[in-house]
């Protein structure tokens, strides 16, 4: 009977705590979903309770701003992935014995055991097309494609012997942002701002800005995997409204806006209460973060009232779909505190095949458009105090043959073949090594002799200087933790600061 009684007291209890919790959640000023909503968005009516507009509880606030576990170096990364991936031969990676071998016969011992996306047959040896000086007081080699360039080349670090063992665009881009060359798993972005929220209650943390197209992997180059789906990344526009249905359709006012948000977040205020989905939390997230974004985004994103010099500056074209834009709101969106800004500018597939794309036509254009507006947002952030601050990461998904690229054994414009034994790539900004070559190729540049990093090295360096150890920072996901690195990947001290 004693026991009977027990048990009967402990169900009383349980039912009792039980009901002061659910008070807590769904009534209380103060409940958990009041302190979500509340958070999110400092009220909308005296039905949503008011508390301070920020919380630091990531129990409440998925996207609260945490410090880092180490010291870092930098607050924010601007990564600028040339989509296609550009050739190295041409940009960056001086090879005077190559211009010799130009059209002769490609030795056999180069092709033999390697795999190729279109070579067939054997090919001639390809000789740069592009003239190279040393620039600067580090004497660093550019090619002539990049004339303004030069100006910043003394604040960058490059990493001449990049490899990958990918070589088709979509599962290298997969692997360079997300680690895999499968789909599942989070993006940088995405780990960065799991890590470290956002410094901004009214804009993502996490930003993508395209120019020319679609990456071949599609958005799941900035998904957020297995994480929880608030830390995948908002695709903004440089045309256009900043972000599609930003404006609320005719006939909805402001007020009717608030009123329908308040009645959506008392259904997924319940539903939490009910299930406690963490899911849900993002779902109000998210919602409370598109309000807030028709204020701020428009204003962030208005390049116009920037000052004629500065757009001058960076080659700005009105109105267009332009990477030279997407520059500028890349400075404008660190400044106002975005964690991880990710400009993608497709067109860089230099086959000659195809007349586009080809290095004596499309490759041309594309280091037009991008040769300035790099500059200028290396130089932009200086002056303003804000590199030191902020990682800038330039690259593709893997390099380009030496070699032409011989399609069906046919010889057309000077084109390079998908190659992933070696690449340049370069980044600048806070903790980095001004000037520093880490690195380097064989006579010809086909493959790293010198110095190789892997795409893993380069994400363990950008989350070091983050703040993070990438072999700890990890995500438990069916039953075993994740990191974004996998099971390799280390720093580059060669090129930091």
């Amino acid at each position: 009977m004693d026991k009977i009684k027990k048990l009967l007291a402990e169900q009383r209890a349980l039912k009792a705590q039980f009901n002061s919790r659910r008070h807590f959640l769904k009534d209380c000023t103060l409940g958990l979903g009041g302190l979500a909503l509340g958070g999110f968005l400092n009220s909308c009516s005296n039905s949503i309770p008011k508390i301070p507009a920020y919380t630091t509880d990531r129990s409440l606030n998925p996207m609260a701003a945490m410090p880092a576990p180490y010291l870092p170096k930098v607050k924010s990364v601007i990564y600028l992935h040339m989509v296609g991936a550009p050739s190295q031969l041409e940009l960056f990676d001086y090879k005077p014995e190559l211009a010799k071998l130009h059209n002769k016969p490609c030795p056999a011992s180069l092709l033999d055991s390697k795999k190729f996306a279109f070579i067939q047959g054997v090919p001639n040896m390809l000789g740069p097309q592009a003239t190279f000086k040393q620039e600067g007081e580090t004497g660093n080699w550019v090619s002539n494609h990049l004339p303004h360039f030069k100006k910043v080349i003394d604040e960058v670090a490059f990493l001449k012997a990049v490899h990958t063992d990918q070589f088709n665009h979509g599962p290298a881009q997969m692997l360079m942002h997300t680690g895999s060359p499968r789909n599942g798993r989070p993006s940088m972005g995405s780990w960065v701002t799991y890590g470290l929220g956002s410094e901004n209650n009214n804009l993502p943390g996490f930003v993508v800005l395209t120019s020319g197209g679609t990456p071949d992997a599609g958005k799941s180059v900035w998904g957020s995997g297995f994480l929880p789906s608030v830390y995948q990344g908002v695709q903004c526009r440089s045309k256009g409204d900043p972000v599609l249905y930003l404006k609320d359709p005719k006939g909805v006012s402001r007020n009717l806006k608030k009123k329908i948000l308040e009645s959506i977040n008392e259904i997924n205020l319940k539903e939490y209460q009910n299930f406690g989905d963490p899911e849900v939390l993002t779902r109000i997230n998210q919602y409370e973060m598109a309000y807030r974004m028709q204020v701020s985004v428009p204003k962030v994103m208005d390049i116009d009232k920037e000052p004629d010099a500065i757009k001058e500056m960076y080659g700005v074209q009105p109105g267009k779909e332009a990477f030279a834009n997407n520059c500028l709101l890349a400075r404008k969106m660190v400044e106002q505190g975005v964690r991880f800004v990710q400009l993608y500018d497709w067109g860089w597939d230099s086959h000659g095949a195809s007349p586009g794309g080809a290095l004596d036509s499309g490759f041309l254009r594309k280091c037009k458009e991008t040769d300035r507006p790099i500059a200028a947002l290396i130089l932009d952030l200086k002056q303003r105090g804000l590199l030191d601050e902020t990682l800038i990461v330039w690259g593709g998904e893997f390099g380009r043959t030496p070699m032409w690229e011989n399609r069906l054994g046919i010889q057309n414009s000077p084109g390079r073949d998908h190659q992933g034994d070696a690449f340049t790539m370069w980044m600048a900004g806070g903790g980095i090594k001004k000037g520093a070559v880490h690195g380097k190729t064989d006579e010809i540049g086909y493959s790293g002799i010198e110095g190789r990093v892997s795409v893993y090295d380069i994400q363990a360096t950008i989350l070091h200087l983050l703040g993070f150890n990438h072999e700890q920072f990890t995500y438990d996901f069916q039953g075993r933790p994740f990191r974004l690195t996998d099971v390799e990947g280390h720093v580059i001290n060669e090129i930091l600061a």
